[in-house]
């Protein structure tokens, strides 16, 4: 899953890179309203968060913008202002949701995950791992389970299944895959989906990820 960070205080950036990292996400950051504009144009992010007060310009407003360009990505606002009708001007901008500073960071992967189920029609049920077709992903220890076995995950392998986890049976091309795996101004190597793709399979079974040749891969769930 990858996550668009729009914050210029640099402290609070490093902490929530960790944590976001951590947490299985590729995170690009800008603390520039216009940086934000050209990377929301270029990447498919399944997540924005974005603070209000920037550097050249209000949040809101580019949220509003945003939004009646028909962009659907659900964003969480982040700031300082924390009274009710803040609030309310926050959400009539766009926002799916609103946090106020300071906050815990673990309060904040909650409701990033949580937004980024619900845009994937995926219901945030307490306490249950995403899980799919007999695989089932502990996010918090990055193993899969599979029949009541378990296995360990590396972190490249952890975001690879969360992406198909949460899109099943999609036809997702390598260039989509990649894009998730990256930031955006990383270096990217050519065969790393096909890598990890059939590092996978080891552990799900052949027969879970499907390739179609020249198009991409269909994510099944393990072999019932």
């Amino acid at each position: 899953m990858k996550l668009l960070l729009v914050e210029d205080n640099t402290l609070l950036v490093e902490q929530l890179l960790k944590q976001l990292k951590h947490a299985g996400y590729v995170t690009d950051t800008t603390d520039k309203i216009s940086e934000a504009d050209y990377l929301i144009k270029e990447t498919d992010y399944d997540c924005v968060i974005l603070d209000i007060g920037l550097p050249d310009g209000n949040g809101l407003e580019l949220l509003e913008r945003w939004r009646e360009q028909g962009l659907n990505t659900p964003v969480i606002m982040l700031t300082a202002r924390s009274q009710w009708h803040e609030k309310v001007e926050g959400f009539n901008s766009g926002a799916d949701d609103y946090l106020g500073k300071p906050f815990h960071t673990q309060e904040l992967l909650v409701r990033v995950q949580a937004l980024i189920q619900r845009a994937h029609g995926k219901a945030n049920f307490p306490n249950k791992q995403l899980a799919y077709a007999g695989v089932e992903l502990d996010e918090s220890q990055q193993t899969v389970i599979i029949a009541d076995k378990t296995f360990e995950l590396t972190a490249m392998e952890f975001r690879l299944l969360k992406i198909f986890i949460m899109s099943p049976k999609k036809l997702l091309s390598k260039a989509q895959l990649t894009d998730k795996l990256y930031q955006f101004d990383d270096e990217k190597e050519s065969n790393v989906v096909e890598v990890y793709v059939t590092h996978l399979r080891k552990k799900l079974g052949k027969s879970a990820i499907e390739t179609r040749r020249g198009q991409g891969y269909i994510f099944h769930g393990a072999a019932q």
